[in-house]
């Protein structure tokens, strides 16, 4: 397998040392006192923290010397949009919210073929069947509008449907929803498509830019125009889209990275218009990193051709015997009717024999595989297996990192993410504001579990925080916060005969981060 990221022990402990020196509530609380501080969070989707340039995002660039880089951000496992999306708004690892990939297989929602787990109509339909509960843990939203504050979430993809998706009345301007065009409540467009136009097609590459523009503005001039709440956030979707397209690094990529630059410029002389910038924070983040295509392998056909009853849908409930694949690009999932045991053997050594096969997580116990419980995938409903498939250092872009994806040989995907390449599984987050030290980069780990218990502890909520996964960065803030107690990394490897993988992992205060992970026969 690939060596990986290489820990320096030596880095960390010092570090360590300088830096310790789903519906509305039915009944809500009386609206608290306006905030003294206020937070408002970009995401720009699929956005690499080496992309950051004085010359591609002089805007981000300026942040970044007034505030403080997360130099070890990560996205958690899968390294994709909804699952990153939901630990942004719940700081939970995947299990505990019950959202692990994009795709999944969930039966009791759609027995016969994969869900997309952002769609309005799954989330209802989810939210139906288990009596509100379709992510298992609280939203930031929720939390933050049961104690009476106001929230504004807009995006220009649906994922912000995991951020806030409660069901608004008509007529109410209660901490609106704001997702591809489309509001929550849904009088809420009439006046911004009264002022922008219709919400642009996604059509060329030029309409996916104006889309994350229109979406900017909508924001500013509409949904703040009485007033900023606690809590906004802003998800753009590039540079995610034009790097899906053209591959991470090439100069349509670029663009879509410049103009994500081009809106927090915007948000930023908003807020200076508003007077309100001293005391407002401003988060940049990143919900996955990137890499570049390296090989195309339709997981679902190999298998196939390998003698296993491979499904992507079924007519009937998943039988014994049968497998169904889900894929989610740079990972698939594997489900095996019945949980079947000779299935799921032979399944795991034909795997490790593929050169496309990075490392292999296990519902049930399996001879070199990781169980699913290693990284937080061990949902309620998890597949019997998750494949991270095998990514390598080069890239032909120019961008380093490159993947072999689930895809088909017809798909004109460039560039992906999903799996637990150190390139996927490193992305951004830049925060500057009155309650976040000034021109610091921290060294210590991070995730997006870790974004919304700090933003509670900043606006007055530390006791909700209290029971989220993810930590408070206090290590990062200029007031009183939760101490730096432990920091602990480990390489976990795994063998089965000529067959070897490996899992890079750290921990601050009990949280864990993956650095990422491979595999793949040894000497190849």
């Amino acid at each position: 397998p690939a060596p990986g990221p290489i820990f320096s022990m030596h880095r960390f402990a010092l570090a360590f040392v300088a830096l310790s020196t789903a519906a509305l509530p039915a009944a809500r609380a009386a609206a608290a006192p306006e905030p003294a501080h206020r937070v408002v969070v970009l995401t720009w989707d699929g956005m690499r923290p080496d992309f950051i340039s004085e010359a591609n995002t002089p805007n981000l660039w300026k942040l970044r010397e007034e505030g403080v880089t997360f130099s070890r951000h990560h996205p958690v496992f899968l390294s994709s949009t909804e699952v990153n999306g939901t630990a942004l708004a719940t700081g939970s690892y995947p299990a505990r919210s019950g959202v692990i990939a994009n795709n999944e297989f969930r039966p009791a929602i759609d027995p016969l073929k994969p869900i997309e787990i952002q769609k309005i109509e799954t989330i209802r339909m989810g939210d139906e069947i288990e009596g509100g509960r379709y992510l298992h843990a609280k939203t930031l939203a929720e939390i933050l509008q049961a104690h009476g504050q106001s929230t504004v979430i807009a995006g220009t993809k649906d994922v912000v449907y995991l951020l806030d998706r409660a069901i608004r009345q008509a007529g109410s301007g209660i901490s609106p929803v704001l997702a591809a065009g489309v509001t929550l409540p849904e009088s809420a467009a009439a006046p911004i498509i009264a002022g922008l136009g219709e919400f642009p097609v996604i059509g060329t590459d030029d309409n996916k830019l104006a889309r994350d523009t229109w979406t900017t503005q909508a924001l500013v001039r509409y949904l703040w125009r009485d007033g900023l709440p606690a809590y906004t956030h802003l998800w753009l979707a590039e540079p995610d889209a034009l790097q899906h397209s053209y591959g991470p690094g090439t100069p349509l990529a670029l663009a879509g990275v410049r103009n994500s630059d081009r809106n927090l410029g915007l948000v930023l002389a908003e807020l200076d218009r508003r007077g309100l910038r001293a005391t407002t924070d401003v988060l940049v983040v990143s919900d996955h990193g990137f890499s570049t295509i390296s090989r195309k392998v339709d997981v679902a056909v190999e298998l196939s051709k390998l003698k296993f009853e491979m499904k992507r849908a079924t007519p009937t409930p998943l039988l014994k015997g049968e497998v169904l694949a889900v894929s989610n690009g740079g990972s698939t999932l594997l489900y095996v009717g019945e949980h079947d045991p000779e299935v799921s053997a032979k399944l795991v050594t034909t795997l490790q024999a593929q050169d496309w096969t990075g490392v292999i997580f296990a519902r049930n116990p399996v001879e070199g595989t990781f169980p699913l419980s290693e990284v937080h995938v061990d949902s309620a409903t998890a597949p019997d297996f998750v494949v991270s498939l095998r990514w390598s250092d080069g890239g032909p872009t120019g961008a380093p990192g490159s993947q072999i994806s689930d895809l088909g040989d017809t798909s004109p995907k460039k560039g992906n993410h999903a799996s637990l390449s150190p390139y996927d599984m490193r992305n951004t987050l830049v925060a500057a504001g009155p309650d976040f030290r000034k021109g610091i980069t921290d060294p210590l780990p991070s995730s997006s579990m870790d974004v919304a218990p700090t933003i509670l502890w900043i606006l007055g909520y530390g006791d909700e925080a209290a029971y989220m996964d993810g930590r408070v960065l206090g290590e990062a803030l200029t007031g009183e916060a939760p101490a730096l107690r432990s920091l602990n990394m480990q390489r976990l490897t795994v063998r089965r005969g000529l067959w070897s993988q490996y899992l890079e992992v750290s921990e601050v205060n009990g949280v864990r981060y993956l650095e990422g992970g491979n595999g793949g026969i040894v000497g190849n």
